[in-house]
């Protein structure tokens, strides 16, 4: 005998509307002000979406699945080009529009846990970024906790040792706390497989792709911040865009690129 669900769920309570449209709260009476929270909060929900998605990004990749790796790596694409379109509407800001409000601000984007976490996921080890969050806070945890898993590329190598590819064997066991370095056997292998011109191509090109989507994110934000507050110091303590441009043109996955070189 089938059972009725009798609770009726509304468009705004399955989306708890409520309350994620009284979580905007601006300090100032500035009218942009608004905006610049909306911004940044669609930001957060979509970092958040990210780091679900690589989730199953990284275990189709581990299973050797390569429809679900290829489809959830077109998504996180898709997902993260919106997001560097959105610093578009940050840039509608005029640097007067923005010192209104400014000086209240507690904190910076700079901050953003979901973001240093995305970095951490797609490979990056910098002890550094944990001295931003108080230790016992549940950012550091989370991003403790990352450090010490495999990253994105540790789950690609085991995709192609899953396909029979030669995968150095040190680089399937190595210290997934420590950086990922160059290495010239994981060369070798991503060069050979590019001439096999098998579905591990279309990963690797993936990859490639995700990994400069982050490398123009960097790039927008660091605009957009010159744009709007020039060369001054960064909101919540930050040194600003002169930081922001040292992080620009550092890859996450060297190998990818370094291989077109050897091709």
């Amino acid at each position: 005998m089938a059972i009725e669900n009798k609770a009726v769920t509304t468009y705004s309570a399955y989306l708890a509307l409520d309350e994620l449209l009284s979580v905007q709260r601006p300090i100032s009476e500035q009218h942009d002000e608004m905006l610049f929270i909306v911004v940044h909060q669609a930001h957060e929900l979509w970092f958040k979406q990210l780091l679900h998605e690589f989730v199953e990004l990284q275990r189709g990749l581990e299973d050797g699945d390569t429809a679900s790796a290829l489809h959830t790596l077109n998504r996180s694409l898709t997902i993260l080009r919106l997001v560097v379109s959105q610093i578009g509407v940050i840039e509608t800001l005029t640097p007067d529009q923005f010192l209104g409000f400014r000086a209240g601000l507690g904190g910076s984007g700079f901050q953003s846990a979901q973001f240093r976490e995305i970095e951490v996921v797609l490979g990056r080890r910098d002890p550094r970024i944990l001295r931003r969050y108080p230790e016992g806070s549940s950012e550091r945890e989370r991003l403790e906790r990352a450090m010490h898993r495999p990253c994105v590329f540790d789950s690609f190598l085991r995709y192609l040792a899953v396909h029979g590819h030669p995968v150095p064997p040190e680089m399937l066991r190595r210290d997934t706390s420590l950086p990922l370095e160059p290495s010239a056997g994981v060369r070798r292998v991503l060069a050979q497989a590019y001439r096999d011109g098998g579905l591990a191509v279309q990963l690797c090109e993936r990859l490639l792709e995700l990994d400069q989507v982050v490398q123009e994110w960097r790039y927008r934000h660091v605009r957009m911040v010159e744009r709007v507050i020039g060369d001054k110091s960064g909101t919540g303590g930050s040194s600003g865009a002169s930081y922001l441009r040292t992080t620009l043109f550092q890859p996450m996955f060297a190998d990818l690129w370094a291989v077109r070189n050897e091709l």
